[in-house]
């Protein structure tokens, strides 16, 4: 399997893309997220990722630097399912809240053609603190991370002697650690330096820093962190600083990718 990081970016940037990734089996896409816009077309375009090749979605919460690009991508699949015949089926996961969203933006904003495939070959699906699914041909385990800010779930995907796990856009909470505990590639989010905490202010935002997130990594006996959702200002340093300092708390392989960066898995 691989790993394409197509954003890394909190919501304000503007020198990169907001946080959003897929992950290809066998030709197949699992799309995390999608950034706040129609951006997330070129980035998949970037990454020569075929958007008729997404075969499953999964929207993390509400927030609209994750759930906007989504719209877009629902309109790709239902403007050509109803103008182009196309013969592809979706299915777009998230907690109850965020799937009435995407339904009331669907049915508010685009054309009533391009919603028709919904419930037909777009499907909308509810999931539940702790519910699994088979996707990509692999286990799947959706978890609440009981944000006080925006409900939000994370994931866990097992694939072999191996998982990969996702806790979204906040810090660890305990209630992840089975989720989290001994995974081999676990992607969390550092708003910034702990040295410029304030400067960025990422506690009060319900985020961490590089060093928080690289103590609770090493810890948690993590093998491969990857660090995302980060603020743009020094862009052009950021995996250079961010990396020096991961390194100084966690003894794993550290990861601060650029968009677009790929990782085998």
């Amino acid at each position: 399997m691989k790993l394409t990081i197509l954003g890394t970016g909190n919501a304000m940037v503007t020198k990169c893309y907001n946080t959003c990734f897929a992950i290809e089996n066998d030709g197949h896409y699992f799309l995390v997220d999608g950034g706040g816009g129609n951006t997330i077309m070129k980035q998949l375009k970037n990454v020569d990722i075929d958007w008729r090749e997404i075969t499953d979605v999964f929207v993390t919460h509400k927030h609209i630097d994750h759930i906007m690009g989504i719209v877009w991508i629902m309109r790709l699949f239902g403007q050509n399912i109803a103008e182009k015949g196309l013969e592809r089926e979706l299915n777009i996961y998230g907690h109850e809240e965020v799937i009435h969203i995407l339904h009331s933006m669907a049915e508010l904003l685009l054309q009533k053609k391009h919603c028709a495939a919904i419930g037909k070959q777009i499907h909308m699906i509810k999931v539940k603190d702790g519910e699994e699914k088979d996707i990509l041909k692999h286990k799947v385990t959706f978890f609440d991370i009981q944000s006080t800010k925006a409900k939000q779930f994370g994931f866990t995907m097992y694939y072999g002697k191996d998982k990969l796990t996702c806790c979204g856009d906040e810090p660890y909470n305990e209630v992840e650690k089975e989720y989290v505990q001994d995974s081999t590639y676990l992607l969390h989010e550092a708003f910034c330096l702990y040295e410029d905490r304030e400067k960025f202010h990422p506690y009060e935002k319900h985020h961490s820093t590089v060093k928080d997130a690289c103590i609770l990594a090493e810890k948690l006996n993590v093998k491969n962190l990857i660090l995302y959702h980060t603020e743009d200002k020094n862009i052009t340093n950021r995996k250079e600083l961010y990396t020096k300092e991961g390194k100084e708390f966690y003894s794993g392989n550290l990861y601060v990718p650029d968009d677009l960066e790929a990782f085998n898995l």
